[in-house]
């Protein structure tokens, strides 16, 4: 048996004001979709946040429509999906039960009474993001605080585990790594799971971290997001995960292009718009863009958007080390006795050092 894993589309995402739906429909309709005609999955595992909101906008719930027809009409492809901490479980899950006679598993909210769905043979256990007070009320047991305790009732809810199962989940396992474009669960560590709660599965499928590194694990993974959210993600690499079964599951990785990356460009506005520089550059890319000049520069987002049209955030390195300074010294004033700032002052106004006779006024208060 072999399926795909992918997770965190995000679909109807705003990046730095800029609506990425068309990217996101080029992604899939020339990286993703190639992929699945040249695998021939048996399924295609999709771990939470098709969306990125629950009120998504009118485009995306067009373009997610699109890809169910494509995979599952046009493919006749089995689809498995669950809602992340994104989506709205009750708006995913509409039609969710005639969906299913066509092939498409869309599982918003949890039952965990329904027990896991058989998938050219391999039973999967879809859990959808698992909102502790939401699980305590299903499950009637009062002591569910944290997500690790949802997580571990409802996988003792289901009772005796098969070998082969495969869950797919939507959490934030404990050591994980996070980037600009999570969205937090929770204050501190509530939000975490233990990676061992996933151990009766013989394969655990996760969405919610972007980064597809962020555990290291031969039976756990994150796809990772569909493209780069953020420019924390400038050095990820955006891929889909192929899972066969020989004896156990093995994983490899599928890269997804997109037509634009994102990436970001450092040094000085004249280096920058050299065109020794930026004729080696792909100008399209969605960038951001530090500039390392040392003295004032006028308009200089309008001068370099004549070569590169789509700078989401521009930063100027001058005016992150004044704001650096101002802050270490308004910090630095906080700490200081009256007397201290008294002396400084003096000392700046004459530029020289207090004489003992100004040093005694001072603390004597008699300035």
């Amino acid at each position: 048996m072999k399926w795909i894993h992918t997770a965190d589309w995000h679909l109807g995402k705003i990046v730095h004001g800029r609506h990425m739906t068309e990217d996101q429909r080029n992604i899939l309709f020339h990286s993703f979709l190639q992929i699945v005609d040249e695998e021939r999955p048996d399924a295609v595992i999709i771990a939470g946040d098709l969306y990125d909101r629950a009120v998504p906008p009118v485009e995306a719930v067009d373009l997610l429509d699109e890809m169910w027809r494509e995979l599952v009409l046009n493919r006749g492809i089995p689809v498995v999906a669950i809602a992340g901490n994104h989506d709205s479980a009750e708006r995913l899950e509409y039609s969710s039960k005639l969906l299913r006679q066509v092939g498409l598993h869309i599982v918003g909210k949890l039952d965990p009474t329904s027990g896991p769905l058989d998938v050219a043979g391999v039973p999967f256990y879809p859990i959808p993001f698992l909102e502790p007070a939401r699980v305590r009320h299903i499950l009637g047991i009062d002591s569910i605080r944290t997500h690790h305790d949802a997580l571990e009732a409802v996988i003792e809810a289901y009772g005796t585990i098969e070998k082969d199962a495969v869950t797919i989940g939507h959490s934030f396992v404990a050591g994980g790594l996070e980037t600009d474009s999570e969205r937090q669960l929770s204050v501190g560590t509530a939000g975490q799971v233990a990676k061992g709660l996933y151990e009766p599965f013989s394969y655990t499928a996760l969405g919610h971290l972007h980064n597809r590194d962020a555990i290291q694990s031969e039976r756990i993974a994150y796809s990772g997001s569909l493209m780069k959210y953020s420019f924390s993600e400038v050095n990820h690499e955006k891929s889909v995960d192929i899972l066969e079964w020989n004896g156990q599951w093995t994983r490899r990785r599928r890269a997804l292009t997109p037509e634009r990356d994102m990436r970001q460009l450092t040094g000085t506005l004249n280096e920058l718009l050299a065109p020794t520089f930026y004729q080696q550059q792909q100008t399209d890319d969605y960038l951001k863009i530090v500039l390392t000049d040392d003295t004032a520069l006028h308009d200089p987002m309008a001068k370099l958007r004549t070569v590169y049209p789509n700078i989401l955030h521009l930063e100027l390195e001058l005016l992150r080390r004044q704001e650096q300074t101002s802050t270490f010294e308004r910090e630095t004033l906080e700490r200081q006795s009256v007397e201290e700032v008294y002396l400084q002052f003096f000392e700046a106004v004459h530029d020289c050092t207090a004489p003992d006779a100004v040093k005694q006024m001072i603390e004597e208060g008699d300035v």
